[in-house]
Order: C-alpha cells, then sequence, then structure tokens
C-alpha cells in the first residue's frame, strides 16, 4: 500500500514539475536542473551530496560586511552526519553516485519507516488501523522529501521503532535507535526526552530489571550530544552548532514568536513576516492547524505517555523555533503519532474503500506534499 501511494504521488509530483517548467529556469543548486528527478537533489540534498563526498569542515566564517539576519556563510556542519555517511556506504557498495544513492537511502529508509508506523499503530488501534497509519504516512504533507536526498524518511524510521521498541520493552533496542536518530536530526531531542521518563517508569516499577532500562536512558543521548560536542570542538566554540544554524541559516529558538506572526498574517492575506513564501506558508498554517485539532483527539484515546511526551516535544521544537515557516510540513513528519486518530477512525473502512480515499489523497500530494515544497517553497 505505501509503496504504490508513494508511485502515484511522486508520479503527480514529477508531472507537475515538467508541466510547469519552472525548475528548468532556476539554478541547479536552488531547485533547478535538467530532469525534473533532479529537483529532488537540490537545497538541502545539495548539501548532503557534499558531505557525503567531501565530509565535514565546520567553521564560524563571517560574511565580510553582514550586519542583518545572515551574518556567517553557511557551512556543512548543519547538517547530521547518519544519513550522508549512509549514502556514502551506499555509494561504495553500489557504484552509484551521491544522489542515487542518496535517494536508495531515502526510499529504503520510507519503507521502513511506514512498517514502524505500522507497527505502532497496529499495536495501538488494533491490526487495522496500521495500514491507514502506513498510508496516512505516504500522503501527509510534507510527504514530498521522503523519496528525496533528504534525511526526514532516516529519522522517522529510527524513531518509529525506537518508540515501538517501548512499547514492547526491547530498552537497549530503543537505546541504540535513539543514539543513532541523534546522529542524523537535532529533532532527537524529543525523542530523547520521551525514552527517559518511560526508562525512569520502568525503574521505578522494576518490571524490566534495572540494567536495560538505565542503559537505554543512558545512551540515548549520546549521538546527538557527540555530534554537537563535536562540532563545537572544531569550531572553537561549543554553541557553534546554534551559533551557525542561527547565523548562517536564521533558525534559532524563539518560543513561537514567529510561528505566532505567521498564524495571524496569512488568515488575512499578509505576508511581511520573515521568510514568507506565500502558497507554501498557507499550506502550512493548515497543517499546523491540522496538527493541532489531532493531538486532543491522540490524547483522548490515552496512548502510552512515551507517544504523546513524543509528540508534543517534537511540535514544541518545531513551532517555537524561527525558520522558513513553509517547511513545516516537513519537520513535523516525526509527529507521526498524530496520524493514531485517523488510523483508529478509517479502520472501520473497507479496503477498497480506504485505498480509493488514500489515493485521491497521493493524486493530490503531488502538489500540497511535493511541489509546494521544493519549488513554491525552500525545503
Amino acid at each position: 500500500m505505501y509503496g504504490v501511494l508513494k508511485l502515484v504521488g511522486f508520479g503527480s509530483f514529477m508531472y507537475l514539475l515538467d508541466s510547469a517548467g519552472d525548475f528548468r529556469k532556476k539554478h541547479p543548486r536552488f531547485g533547478g536542473g535538467a530532469h525534473t528527478w533532479d529537483v529532488l537533489g537540490t537545497w538541502d540534498g545539495w548539501w548532503y551530496q557534499q558531505i557525503a563526498l567531501h565530509g565535514y569542515h565546520p567553521a564560524l566564517v563571517p560574511v565580510p560586511g553582514a550586519t542583518g539576519l545572515i551574518t556567517l556563510q553557511g557551512n556543512s556542519a548543519a547538517f547530521f552526519p547518519l544519513y550522508p555517511a549512509l549514502m556514502r556506504v551506499a555509494m561504495e557498495v553500489t557504484g552509484l553516485g551521491p544522489f542515487g544513492a542518496g535517494l536508495l537511502v531515502s526510499v529504503v529508509a520510507s519503507f521502513a519507516a511506514a512498517l514502524g508506523i505500522f507497527a505502532v499503530a497496529a499495536r495501538f488501534g488494533g491490526r487495522r488501523a496500521g495500514p491507514a497509519a502506513a498510508g496516512l504516512w505516504a500522503v501527509w504533507p510534507g510527504s514530498g522529501v521522503e523519496w528525496a536526498v533528504y534525511s526526514d524518511s532516516l529519522y522517522v524510521a529510527l524513531a518509529a521503532w525506537a518508540l515501538y521498541a517501548v512499547l514492547t520493552r526491547h530498552w537497549l533496542t530503543a537505546g541504540v535507535l535513539t543514539f543513532a536518530a541523534g546522529l542524523n536530526r537535532p529533532t532527537a531531542a524529543a525523542l530523547v526526552a520521551a525514552l527517559a521518563p518511560a526508562a525512569v517508569l520502568a525503574l521505578r516499577r522494576r518490571e524490566d530489571g534495572v540494567a536495560r532500562p538505565l542503559t537505554a536512558m543512558l545512551v540515548a543521548p549520546l549521538g546527538l550530544l557527540g555530534y554537537l560536542g563535536w562540532v563545537g570542538h572544531r569550531m572553537g566554540d561549543y554553541g557553534g552548532y546554534f551559533t551557525l544554524q542561527s547565523g548562517a541559516w536564521g533558525h534559532e529558538f524563539d518560543y513561537g514568536s514567529q510561528t505566532l506572526d505567521v498564524l495571524t498574517s496569512v488568515p488575512v492575506g499578509h505576508f511581511g513576516y520573515l521568510f514568507a513564501l506565500p502558497f507554501a506558508d498557507v499550506i502550512g498554517v493548515g497543517v499546523v492547524l491540522l496538527d493541532l485539532v489531532l493531538l486532543p483527539l491522540l490524547l483522548r484515546l490515552r496512548p502510552p505517555a512515551v507517544l504523546v511526551v513524543h509528540t508534543v516535544l517534537t511540535l514544541a521544537l518545531v513551532l517555537g523555533s524561527q525558520q522558513y515557516f513553509a517547511n513545516v510540513s516537513r519537520y513535523l513528519l516525526p509527529a507521526f503519532p498524530l496520524f493514531l486518530p485517523l488510523a483508529v477512525a478509517l479502520r472501520r473502512v473497507s479496503l477498497p474503500c480506504l485505498c480509493l480515499v488514500l489515493g485521491i489523497a497521493a493524486l493530490a500530494s503531488g502538489s500540497y506534499a511535493g511541489y509546494a515544497l521544493f519549488e513554491l517553497g525552500v525545503p
């Protein structure tokens, strides 16, 4: 189901790119290329390919004479290492170039994520909820990056299986997967924070001994902290990663100030806020409102605490940050437990009807989840 839905959405995305033709006029690094599929390796994908080929060179390099928001030159250290490392492995094993290797890793990881989401949903909402949840992962806003040279699919795969490992009390597996997730995206802070209270609760109950929950809790944050520490050491500033994000990309935690600005501007047709991208931002506002509606519905189902903590903290990290708001649909993909209320409701629907509903959403996803991100926004 997941593969078919993604093929439908992917085909729709490629058709829209080709029919509009705007990508042919853009720089190959910034949403352009000779072929439609070249777009999938642009923007952040370009950085990942450079890391896979040349490694890291962490530095804080000022932009000469800059006095505005952007004062530092962009640097590869802003991108976490696990995904480009797997790209390099795929290059060595298959002989593919960095673009092909990146797509291969992402596609394989997207199926692993679909299976993980299926497993979590089936355990919580019954087996019939599983296919609906996996199908929603294929068509959700932001899903255009699942089959692109981006690290999102890999992160969601690691997060989904880490949460499933906590639910099934496989603590060492959960700790290792969370460690790996911390080497892939900074959003892993939410996953680390979700695992810790679950492990503490297990220790209090003495239901799984002491060694396994404690080891999981201690190992989980090491990937994230290790990479941030290494970057800081190489830069000569242990807050260097955050300095780079703020000074080179304008990304920083602002306690939701920009999100509030967007949510109060877009509904009245004003686009004077930071990083405004009107069409993509309208979709972003819709995604945020949808997620805020789904959150109380999720809580009403009384899911395990680890799912709630991970979801709430992911929402807080994303909505509390200054960034390109058009990317919010992509950044919120790890909050997949929000699929559960819909998946539980859809389990009453027959399989043919479910496939029809999700198939229509997949066809439309070529626009709202793919084209809006890569061509009308800055993913």
